[in-house]
Parts: structure tokens; sequence; C-alpha cells
């Protein structure tokens, strides 16, 4: 299965905020098709857990306790990567934060901070890894995680959704520059996702049920839903797409995030 499904199961992948929601998901759902991983996240204990995970499914694996808005430390963890998992190949960075929402949202220090995580630690990763990307030869793929933020607009949150615009300009943007070498820069735009981030402990009574009313197929998405979209884009199967922003949000932008009104 890994190889029909891969092409090239050796080839490592990198992901950012990889200890838990998205992140986690995602490197557990590469795992179980035969890719190594290497687990990045702020949170070291966590990462080394899902590394573990990871393992456990027979992959070659590790971890990294990491602030991505650190330049040099994104730098500094590209060679122990590529040597713990033979190859990198591939890129997704899930790391990201809400930033706070509206009276602190347009103070430039936080508006900054949001834009470090969520969308310039992309840059700096992509750069970084671009030697290993362009080693592990055709099929190197890179997938950012925007948002639906990226499409439509939040005023409680401008930070994050410029950010998430920010996401989708870089793999319109980097799809083009990296084509011709077989390269493929991809965005997915996440819904309405069951993650610490969207329902924290002690959120309002009624909010999920405020957001099912919102979504087409009337459930919130789990961190699965987002990953089984990763793992396609960064396989063969996706050969021929590049620069796109999929939507997986149970058809909430479809409908305009209406109520249902029944009837």
């Amino acid at each position: 299965m890994a190889e029909n499904y891969l092409g090239n199961p050796s080839t490592g992948v990198v992901v950012t905020g990889g200890a838990s929601g998205i992140g986690r998901a995602t490197c557990l759902a590469l795992a179980a098709v035969g890719r190594p991983v290497a687990v990045w996240d702020l949170n070291g204990d966590g990462a080394s857990a899902v590394a573990a995970e990871c393992a456990s499914l027979g992959v070659a694996s590790s971890s990294l306790a990491i602030d991505v808005s650190d330049t040099e430390a994104i730098r500094a963890g590209v060679d122990p990567a590529v040597a713990a998992l033979g190859t990198v190949g591939g890129l997704v960075h899930a790391a990201g934060i809400p930033g706070p929402a509206l009276g602190d949202a347009l103070e430039p220090d936080n508006f900054s901070r949001v834009l470090a995580i969520n969308l310039t630690a992309e840059i700096a990763l992509i750069q970084a890894f671009l030697p290993a990307l362009r080693a592990a030869g055709p099929g190197a793929a890179v997938v950012g995680i925007a948002s639906i933020e990226g499409l439509i607009g939040h005023g409680a949150i401008p930070g994050y959704t410029a950010s998430k615009h920010g996401v989708i300009g870089i793999a319109r943007s980097l799809s083009h520059r990296f084509g011709g070498e077989g390269i493929r820069v991809n965005a997915v735009c996440p819904g309405f996702i069951e993650t610490p981030m969207l329902l924290p402990p002690g959120a309002p009574a009624g909010m999920r049920e405020g957001m099912e009313r919102k979504i087409s197929l009337g459930r919130l998405g789990q961190p699965t839903d987002i990953a089984n979209m990763v793992r396609f884009l960064l396989s063969d199967q996706a050969a021929y797409i590049t620069g796109s922003a999929l939507v997986v949000d149970g058809g909430v932008t479809a409908s305009g995030g209406q109520d249902f009104l029944g009837g």
C-alpha cells in the first residue's frame, strides 16, 4: 500500500506543530503509510511522544522542541532531521496561533508575533530545507496549513486572517518559482476543526452547536479530515496539483456560513 500510495516511501517529512491537533494527525497519517516523520513543536515532550507513536508504526522518526519564529533554530534543525529520516522530500507547516482577539489584535507586537509563527516561519522552513527538497528529486512537496480565514475575513483576528491569506500566497508564488524543479507547493484551508485551539477548555456553552449550524455537513471537522488531505497532497497521487488552496470545511464557505433555516 505504501509504495502504491507514495511512490517513494523512503522520503521523509518534517511537520511543524506536530505535537497536537492537525499536526499530530498528519504525522500519524504519514507514518501509517510508511513515511518517515520529524515532529517539530514548541512542546518538546509532546513532539517526542508523537515521534514515538510514529516509530511504533515502523517508520524512522525524530522530534525537536522548537520555536518556529526563530529562523536560526529552523536552520539548525535541518541536518539532524535529514540524518534521522535519511532524506526530506516533504514539509508541512502546521504550527500556528490565533493571536489575541478584538482589543489587542492590532497591537503591532501581537500582530507581528502571529505573522512570524503562521507565515514567516513557512518561508524560513522552505528556504532552510530547499537543498534537501531538491536532493529528494521529483515528487518533493510542501503543504502550508492555511484556513478558511485565508479566503474570507474575520474582524476579531486580523493577524490570523492576514497570515492565512499569506500562506495561500506562498503556495501560489512558490509553486510558480519551483515548479520547474518538480517541487510542488500547496495550501489546505480547514474550516471548524475540533482542536484545543478551536474549542479550548471552558469554551462557552453552545459554542460547538453554533458552529455546527454553519456547517453544511452538520459536524465539526476532525484533525484526521485535514491530515488525509495533507497526506494526499504529499503523495504521487497529487503529482499535478500545485499552487492550490484546497478547502476542507464541510461546506461552510460554499454556503457563506449561513445557518440552516429548514422548513
